[in-house]
Parts: C-alpha cells; sequence; structure tokens
C-alpha cells in the first residue's frame, strides 16, 4: 500500500478529524463549511487509499471503527498541536508571550533606550526583554548572524544588509571640567584643540571614526592623551580634571546643567549625527519588535 503525504492531503484528514469530533457527515460539513456529499467523498477516497474502513453508519451518526480509532489517536496530536501553535502565535501576535532581542551599546541603553524599555516592559510584561551590549559595529555583526532582531546603533552606518530608520539627532560638543579650563565659555578653534589634554573613546568605535573624519574635514588630526571605553567613563576623568572630551550634549545634560562639566565652544563645531534603528533586510519583524520600534522617536530635523 502507498503510504500517502500528509503534505498533500492534509484536508482529508481534515475532514477525518472534524467527522470524528462531531461523530455526524452533517456536523462535520456545518463546522468545514462544505456540503454533506463532499464530506462523504473525501472519507472516501482516505478510506480507499489507506485500504481500509475508518467510519461504520449508525442511525445517530457515524462511529469510528477500530482502524479509524487507531488513525484519529494520531491525528487527534497533530490537530492539537496545531491549535496549541495558533494560540501561541496568536498570544505573540497579542504581546501575551514572546520575546525581543536588541543590540546596543552602553552609552545608548542609558541615555536612550532605558526610558522606551520601561514604558515598554510597563505595557506588556509578559515579553520577555533580551539587551545584548556591544559597540556599533558588533551589534551590526549580531543582526547580521540573526542574534538580535533589530539594534540601536550610532549613524552613519555603511552596511547594505540592514535597513536603517534615523531616530534621534545628536549633537557633540566639547566638554572639560569648570575648575580646569576656566575660560569655558570662551569658543575654541579647532586647530588650537592640540594644546589641550584630549580623551576619546578607543579606536574603531562609529563615534570615534565620526569625530575624526569632521576633524580630518578641518586639516586636524584628533591625538588624545588618554582612550577609554564608554562615554560615561570619559565624563567621570573630565570632572575630575584630566583632559577636555567630546560628548553628545544630549547625554550629558544633567553635568552640563550642575556645573560638574563646561561646554567649549569649537569653531567650527561638530556636525549633527543621528541615533539608528537597524534590522535585517528581508527579515519580519515579530509583532513584539514591531510594536517596540514604534515606541522609538522618528528621526527629526
Amino acid at each position: 500500500m502507498e503510504i500517502m503525504s500528509m503534505d498533500t492531503n492534509a484536508e482529508w484528514y481534515r475532514v477525518f478529524y472534524r467527522t470524528a469530533v462531531c461523530g455526524s457527515l452533517s456536523k462535520a460539513a456545518e463546522a468545514l463549511h462544505i456540503t454533506q456529499p463532499a464530506v462523504s467523498h473525501t472519507i472516501k477516497q482516505l478510506e480507499r487509499q489507506l485500504g481500509t474502513p475508518l467510519f461504520f453508519r449508525t442511525p445517530k451518526g457515524v462511529l469510528l471503527t477500530h482502524e479509524g480509532a487507531a488513525l484519529f489517536a494520531y491525528v487527534e496530536q497533530a490537530f492539537r498541536m496545531m491549535e496549541a501553535g495558533e494560540k501561541k502565535l496568536a498570544e505573540m501576535r497579542d504581546l501575551e508571550s514572546g520575546e525581543i532581542h536588541i543590540g546596543a551599546s552602553d552609552t545608548l541603553c542609558k541615555h536612550y533606550l532605558l526610558p522606551y524599555l520601561r514604558k515598554y516592559r510597563e505595557a506588556h510584561p509578559k515579553v520577555r526583554i533580551h539587551v545584548t551590549n556591544r559597540t556599533t559595529d558588533e551589534t551590526l555583526g549580531l543582526l547580521r548572524n540573526g542574534q538580535i532582531d533589530f539594534g540601536i546603533v550610532n549613524l552613519p552606518v555603511d552596511d547594505g544588509k540592514v535597513d536603517i530608520r534615523e531616530s534621534l539627532v545628536l549633537h557633540e560638543c566639547l566638554i572639560g571640567a569648570p575648575s580646569s579650563f576656566p575660560d569655558a565659555g570662551k569658543p575654541l578653534p579647532l586647530s588650537e584643540l592640540h594644546a589641550y589634554p584630549l580623551i576619546l573613546l578607543e579606536p574603531g568605535g562609529s563615534i570615534r571614526r565620526f569625530l575624526e573624519r569632521y576633524a580630518s574635514s578641518h586639516g586636524v588630526a584628533l591625538t588624545p592623551e588618554l582612550e577609554l571605553g564608554s562615554i560615561d567613563l570619559i565624563v567621570q576623568f573630565v570632572r575630575s580634571g584630566f583632559g577636555l572630551a567630546f560628548a553628545a550634549r544630549e547625554f550629558v545634560e544633567e553635568e552640563l546643567a550642575s556645573g560638574l562639566v563646561a561646554e567649549i565652544p569649537l569653531l567650527p563645531p561638530p556636525p549633527p549625527r543621528r541615533i539608528g534603528i537597524v534590522t535585517l533586510k528581508g527579515t519580519p519583524l515579530s509583532a513584539a519588535s514591531k510594536r517596540f520600534i514604534a515606541l522609538l522617536p522618528a528621526g527629526t530635523k
């Protein structure tokens, strides 16, 4: 006997399953939204293919034969699994379950992502959130390898495999400790920056490249005395009087307002840069990820 494929005869099994559950050809037809003759014809096709009767008629409807009952035990399990899968998808669609994986740097997590993580968790407490802290380049690698659903990165990004949605505009500024730089309000030509100790992020990151391109476009090379791994650490060193440093004004507003650091206007100033939300091209996002990204601010001029 030739064993038929579940792929090509799934509808036959659906009719068999519904008929067994209903115990009636007419009730099965009603549940399946087809005619009773169509149900009867399908059952006959399945019986012919399997080489054995699956039902016998009674005055009250139909009952499973011994062979039909044996088949039903497996078919019922399959349909219950499918129903459970559909229920799970519905829960994920309605954000009653599921998880999202986000990649972002320490600085972007703290100064950009954190309030939206809190808001999302309050609205959808059953969705698990995983955040992986990496640099922009490492976040792009995680995205390409399928280890995260989307990333929050510093732009610009040159990667043909990702889609980029621009978000907040950031403005890099030069900061110093008021105690060690008393003329903080006085503009400083970029060409004279070399006269002061400079603290920069470690080489290889997107912000370091952005600042080096900015300086180079004006004929200046940035030569740091200290290279550190995070903006927050750099700000601490600036506060302690170790030198001047660049930081996004939006990320040091509290320190500027409290007078812990002071801004030194640069001439010419660095151009604005943006935060970006990156997703992998051609890869659909889950409902949970879509809902989270919808919370994030869109790009503004």
